[in-house]
């Protein structure tokens, strides 16, 4: 079973029937924030394999000794986008769209749970909006309710994964704004095996089959920097 953060699922769950058709083991997986799964997790959650969105919840599961350090390493590096459903309403300088404040809500990941709210913050921050847009900011609970609260028109522009921009259908793409990476930390993304599945085969065969050329540039192809 694999604890995946929220903005990799679209990517993961597309490669479910391949890895089991090529390996024959099963896999199951669980999408959450990375703050909650690993939550879950020191709480004996029975995952075997955790892909982070952040570098830190993997690095304390180690400390803690419940993951092992020889399995870490960073399969993805994220992007974040500034996006609206609406066609048109974010600028090709979406910094230019936030300063404007034309609208009445800014949705953002929760900063404490799910690491691209914590670089949607620092983009706020590194912009000197954070007095402005104090009042307007409404908070998902991970990536994909965020997604959910622009969708419905409950914000009317937010901060999300550009990954997840490819899960949206032709007539609901709406407008969005890559978010240069001068602007917050990496998002690097790491992977780790837990310790109590240091012998199953099925999940160290995952993090293989993550690792290969192939499996690599699908994940590119997504929006994510690999290396």
């Amino acid at each position: 079973m694999a604890a995946v953060a929220t903005n990799f699922l679209n990517v993961v769950s597309q490669l479910e029937s391949e890895f089991e058709a090529q390996t024959g083991h099963d896999l199951r997986l669980v999408a959450g924030s990375t703050g909650k799964l690993y939550a879950q997790i020191v709480n004996g959650a029975p995952f075997e394999v955790f892909l982070a969105a952040d570098q830190e919840r993997p690095a304390r599961l180690i400390a803690e000794g419940l993951a092992l350090a020889d399995s870490r390493w960073s399969y993805a590096e994220g992007r974040l986008a500034l996006w609206s459903a609406k066609p048109g309403f974010v600028d090709a300088d979406g910094a230019r769209t936030l300063r404007s404040a034309e609208f009445r809500r800014l949705a953002i990941a929760n900063p404490d749970l799910a690491p691209y709210g914590l670089a949607a913050r620092e983009v706020v921050a590194k912009l000197g909006l954070e007095r402005q847009l104090s009042g307007r900011i409404v908070l998902g609970e991970n990536i994909g309710q965020t997604l959910a609260l622009i969708a419905t028109g409950n914000a009317e522009v937010g901060f999300i994964a550009l990954s997840q921009l490819g899960s949206l259908s032709a007539s609901s793409i709406g407008s969005h704004w890559i978010v240069p990476r001068s602007l917050h930390s990496p998002i690097r993304q790491d992977a780790v095996l837990l310790a109590h599945a240091a012998n199953r085969p099925g999940a160290r065969a995952f993090l293989d089959y993550l690792r290969t050329p192939a499996v690599k540039d699908r994940i590119r192809s997504h929006g994510y920097d690999v290396n």
